[in-house]
């Protein structure tokens, strides 16, 4: 696969999507967008990869949508645009594989609506986040409104939103926009490591528990327990439960390609 925004990079069973724009501290446009839509859809497809990171090149990760584009749409353009960005974002939060951001820099704008699409962000101490598109005139276009609402409640969103404001890292994990915040140095290694012990659980359990999730935080409590009962259930269909629970009583590591 010909990639010219990103770097992909596979190590055993994780991959590490790298946006690769420094020149524009890492701002996305429709291409970079798309070409991170095909990269996801071929992760998905790849069986060895378990975990996917998603981090940006240099002191960004990603600083928002690349403003010299948007000067140029008109309102038709834009819709597609947002849209698009939509779609690809919906993707990732809903791919069965476990996705981390890993946030080195500004996470503006799109950069923080990537990041919330992800199932885990860990941060650098000198990261930057928010949704400033008010300043533009605009608001977010790819979902921002709807999962920074989710994600830090709706007074919070509105403050972040309406201000334009930009956080750093540790005013960041205080309001729950991250689940950790490490120092600059530490975080390749800090998300590797959560990505390696997540890799090292069930696949299927993975795959199924953020299923769950995902459907179960948009309905009711009600419908969110049916959705656990019938996928708890499943698990006790396959052999990967089986192996799961004699590896724990062996005491010893399972081996989920064993059948």
């Amino acid at each position: 696969m010909s990639l010219e925004k990103l770097v992909l990079q596979i190590d055993g069973s994780i991959a590490t999507i790298k946006i690769n724009r420094p020149e524009v501290l890492n701002a996305v446009d429709v291409d970079t967008i798309l070409e991170l839509e095909t990269t996801m859809h071929s992760l998905n497809d790849d069986k060895k990869v378990k975990v996917i990171i998603i981090t940006g090149e240099g002191k960004s990760f990603v600083a928002g949508s690349d403003i010299s584009k948007l000067a140029k749409m008109d309102s038709i353009q834009a819709r597609e645009y947002s849209q698009i960005g939509q779609r690809v974002l919906n993707y990732i939060e809903n791919i069965e594989k476990p996705v981390i951001a890993a946030i080195n820099g500004y996470a503006l704008g799109s950069g923080c609506e990537i990041a919330m699409a992800c199932d885990i962000r860990i941060a650098s101490e000198k990261a930057k986040l928010g949704q400033p598109e008010s300043k533009l005139g605009l608001i977010p276009g790819h979902g921002g409104t709807q999962r920074l609402a989710r994600i830090v409640g709706i007074a919070k969103a509105k403050e972040l939103i309406f201000t334009s404001e930009i956080i750093d890292a540790q005013e960041a994990l205080k309001i729950g926009l991250v689940n950790k915040v490490v120092p600059a140095e530490e975080l390749v290694t800090e998300v590797q490591k959560i990505a390696q012990t997540i890799s090292q659980m069930g696949p299927l359990a993975i795959k199924l528990g953020k299923t769950v999730i995902n459907r179960g935080i948009d309905s009711n409590f009600t419908t969110g327990t049916a959705y656990e009962s019938e996928a708890f259930s499943v698990c006790f269909s396959t052999t990967e439960s089986k192996e799961g629970i004699n590896a724990f009583l062996e005491k010893r590591k399972p081996d989920w390609e064993a059948k």
